[in-house]
């Protein structure tokens, strides 16, 4: 009687402790149903959305991505014309027809030219703040906004009458208003003068020493007044069109932000992974996360955890919360028991920080609690063994 005793309480703990197995299985996160029970409505209010990835939906979030375009937003084709500006230094010189006698008689520097016209060089003078400059004679001539030909116009038609014949040449001494300020993760940081030639956003990144870090690492942004635009350094060099002309005022920034998404589940390796500026797709994030696990993987389980903006696709369920910063919690998903998903995974473009995720398979799931249940078990049978 004792020894069935002892069996019966062998095998009672035996059967307790596989109960409580079944609830404390170790999994790496949530089954493919337990992310679909997310749209249920005890969880409406945290806002989550769940979409099906679709070609549609692919390349409407794709079309979303491509709005930056230098070309259109920056580049306008007009060639570069060097204007005057508050602060710049310039020298007028005035050449009169013999016999000159309105400059001549000032003291000013007068120099004889081969044709014995008469040429004054007034001493350089800054454009002050108000934009104007001061001719003898003329008296306050605007220059702000001016080209150098445009004020030597300006000047000769005000010493028209006064003067013998006038003839304007007008140069610009020292310029401190055309010209682009270079930033950024740089070699050196500089401030590149402009010229009638038209320096473009290469001859910017160029004139500062070029980047410190690999050229499909960096993004490039101008700030153009209260326009701010941002491309893939490797875009532009790659599309001419996006190597846009520069004009004064014009701030390039060179920007060192490593791109990266996670990696969680049943993929072959769990990390963060770093990525190109230029984006990757979700088939080379894949990939790069060395695959899906064919021991344990959910083929119809591969998700994507973002925080998107409430503006990107036309949301299932309504009404759509978002998060402090306007942003929708998004759980996109992704069924790769479906052959099709294959192209629409080439054209799904991956986010910095996006979270990838692939379930455990259910069969998964039941080979683990089995596991549980023969390491509780396997004692108990070699202890009933040896009591027999």
């Amino acid at each position: 009687m004792r020894s069935l005793s002892a069996l019966l309480a062998a095998v009672s703990i035996a059967g307790t402790a596989s109960l409580t197995a079944c609830s404390s299985v170790p999994s790496s996160g949530p089954t493919r149903s337990q992310v679909a029970d997310a749209t249920t409505e005890a969880s409406v209010t945290a806002g989550i959305q769940i979409v099906d990835v679709t070609e549609e939906v692919a390349q409407r979030l794709l079309a979303e991505r491509q709005t930056t375009d230098f070309a259109r937003a920056l580049g306008d084709g007009a060639q570069f014309r060097q204007q005057l500006g508050v602060g710049d230094v310039i020298e007028v010189s005035v050449w009169e027809a013999p016999p000159a006698t309105l400059f001549g008689a000032t003291g000013m520097d007068p120099r004889v030219a081969p044709s014995n016209a008469r040429v004054s060089v007034l001493p350089e003078q800054t454009i002050s703040g108000d934009g104007y400059i001061n001719v003898p004679f003329a008296g306050q001539i605007k220059a702000a906004g001016r080209t150098t030909s445009q004020l030597e116009k300006d000047i000769t038609a005000a010493l028209k009458g006064k003067a013998n014949q006038p003839q304007v040449l007008v140069r610009l001494s020292k310029n401190v208003t055309s010209y682009v300020t270079v930033v950024g993760d740089v070699a050196a940081s500089t401030r590149m003068q402009l010229t009638a030639r038209g320096e473009r956003l290469l001859d910017a990144v160029a004139s500062a020493g070029g980047v410190r870090q690999p050229v499909d690492k960096m993004t490039i942004q101008v700030t153009r007044g209260n326009v701010v635009q941002t491309l893939p350094l490797q875009t532009i060099i790659r599309d001419p069109r996006q190597n846009v002309a520069l004009r004064a005022g014009d701030v390039v920034t060179a920007l060192f932000q490593p791109l990266s998404f996670t990696a969680l589940g049943a993929t072959g390796k769990n990390q963060e992974i770093n990525f190109e500026a230029q984006g990757i797709t979700l088939a080379q994030a894949m990939a790069r996360a060395g695959g899906l696990e064919d021991s344990r993987s959910d083929a119809q389980g591969v998700f994507i955890f973002r925080f998107e903006d409430a503006s990107a696709l036309p949301w299932p369920r309504q009404p759509v919360r978002t998060t402090q910063n306007g942003k929708v919690p998004v759980v996109y998903r992704v069924n790769l028991k479906d052959p099709g998903s294959f192209f629409v995974a080439q054209t799904f473009v991956m986010d910095n920080k996006d979270l990838l995720y692939v379930s455990n398979a259910p069969i998964a799931e039941l080979q683990k609690f089995l596991n549980v249940v023969f390491s509780v078990a396997y004692p108990v049978v070699t202890t009933v063994n040896t009591f027999k």
